[in-house]
């Protein structure tokens, strides 16, 4: 392979070292909460079971005689072991995704078993005493201890800091494709510092990144530029043959990362299958059916009657505010299309002008394809700047969810004329239930143009999950407290 055209400032070990050292402070960080959360969950449950000297019955007596402070230590150190062996501070995983969480459960749930099934041996029921208290507690503490941590790399990554230095690999459309999702999440710790074309100039700028060389160049680029990955995108110029011989060209501590053409498709749905030394991409069928369903559905009816109760009283305020504020009826009733193309009158309280809808037509001539949006919207009433810029003229719909019409989570629903012009690819938003916020609105609500709206909602239809479905709750209270995007 040639020189790369970067001058080299340092030596390649030093300069990967240097790019990796996050991630391993980052486990140990988290060695180090795990140990101490178990043995202070562990030393406190002991001190409060047994640690005032009562007489414990002999059902929950530990046997052979031991003491309980050598069980209690026992307990303690099969706990840290499982976290290790289920290998829940990988590298590869920690900071990102769920796959830590389900292993720090997953860790809780083996020391759990083990210690029934000990238990079950040696003719002693621990089970009520660690089962009820010690482990789920632990486990919720880790979890915390985990999230906070994940708190504190994301704002570290938003910074530009603790992040994987990636020179991006292939032709000029996949390259900027792909430089533009990975900058609009951070938070999953990639960073472009250069890219390296298949089918362009082998210097200067696209789309402010660098220009790096071509492929023969990367190796010298990753050393250059202090990265430690590379990842190549689809491209008709990198064949099998040369992503192996580049892979071979790496050093130890380097990453070579492949980013197939296929995108948008959630994690949870893609498992590789190597198969006559093919590594197969399995995708399964997106499907929003059968349990998963009927508990989203259980959820909403629960959590929307707990929050229409809840919120009575200010749901009572604000129809005094609307009512008085300006002429015209406090609830602004619209057809929107729910589930399968179907109608339903959609609840909202009123915020503009009695008349808006007949000024409507003349205010979208600018506005294109999509959602009607506008930041300044003349038919606004001041009651209703307020309500809009916390979404609280959204809380009668509520009641939508509470009937079937919506969803707690789900797309925006959108309006007849606009369901007119949808494509046959856009029609796909119409196969789930439509909701009271979304992937699009917590992504950045009414900032974000028809193209990348349309493209979060599709990920939302085929991707679906209850986890995903309350991280968006999640995530929707803090962009409502903030107000970001919203008018």
């Amino acid at each position: 392979m040639t020189a790369s055209p970067v001058t080299l400032q340092t030596t390649a070990a030093t300069r990967t070292r240097a790019a990796m050292r996050w991630s391993q402070r980052l486990a140990l960080q988290l060695a180090v909460t795990d140990t101490l959360i178990v043995a202070g969950t562990v030393l406190t449950a002991h001190l409060a079971l047994f640690g005032s000297g009562q007489q414990v019955s002999h059902q929950e007596q530990y046997a052979a005689d031991l003491p309980y402070g050598v069980v209690s230590l026992a307990l303690a150190v099969l706990w840290i072991g499982a976290l290790a062996v289920v290998d829940s501070r990988d590298e590869d995983e920690i900071g990102t995704g769920t796959t830590e969480y389900r292993r720090v459960i997953r860790a809780g749930v083996a020391t759990l078993v083990i210690m029934i099934v000990v238990g079950f041996f040696l003719g002693v029921d621990l089970s009520r005493i660690w089962a009820g208290a010690v482990v789920p507690t632990g486990t919720a503490l880790l979890l915390a201890g985990r999230w906070l941590w994940r708190r504190r790399l994301m704002a570290r990554r938003a910074a530009g800091l603790d992040s994987h230095r990636v020179v991006l690999l292939g032709s000029t459309e996949t390259v900027v494709r792909t430089a533009l999702d990975l900058a609009r999440q951070p938070g999953h710790g990639y960073r472009v510092v250069g890219v390296a074309l298949t089918d362009g100039p082998t210097e200067g700028t696209i789309a402010d990144l660098r220009i790096v060389g071509g492929v023969d160049d990367v190796p010298g680029s990753l050393r250059a530029l202090q990265a430690d990955t590379v990842m190549a995108t689809s491209s008709d110029h990198l064949s099998p043959e040369r992503i192996r011989d580049l892979a071979w060209h790496l050093e130890p501590a380097q990453h070579l990362v492949v980013a197939p053409s296929l995108t948008d498709v959630g994690g949870s749905r893609i498992h590789l299958r190597p198969v006559a030394g093919l590594p197969l991409i399995h995708v399964e069928t997106p499907h929003q059916a059968g349990i998963g369903r009927v508990m989203k559905r259980l959820f909403d009816v629960a959590a929307s009657a707990l929050a229409l109760v809840l919120l009575a009283p200010v749901l009572a305020v604000i129809a005094v505010l609307v009512h008085r504020d300006s002429p015209g009826g406090v609830i602004y009733r619209q057809e929107r299309i729910g589930r399968d193309g179907e109608p339903f009158s959609i609840l909202k309280f009123r915020s503009m002008s009695a008349d808006a809808d007949a000024r409507r037509a003349q205010l979208t001539a600018d506005q294109g394809k999509g959602l009607f949006k506008m930041a300044d919207d003349p038919r606004i009433t001041r009651v209703g700047k307020v309500l809009r810029r916390y979404s609280l003229d959204e809380l009668p719909q509520l009641v939508n969810v509470l009937r079937g019409d919506m969803s707690l989570v789900g797309p925006r629903p959108a309006l007849p004329s606009e369901v007119s012009e949808y494509d046959r690819r856009e029609l796909r938003r119409l196969a789930v239930t439509p909701g009271l916020s979304g992937l699009w609105q917590v992504s950045g609500r009414s900032d974000l143009d028809w193209a990348d709206g349309i493209r979060l909602d599709l990920y939302y239809v085929e991707n679906w999950s209850m986890t995903q479905d309350l991280q968006i709750l999640w995530r929707t209270a803090k962009a409502v407290v903030s107000s970001s995007g919203a008018y």
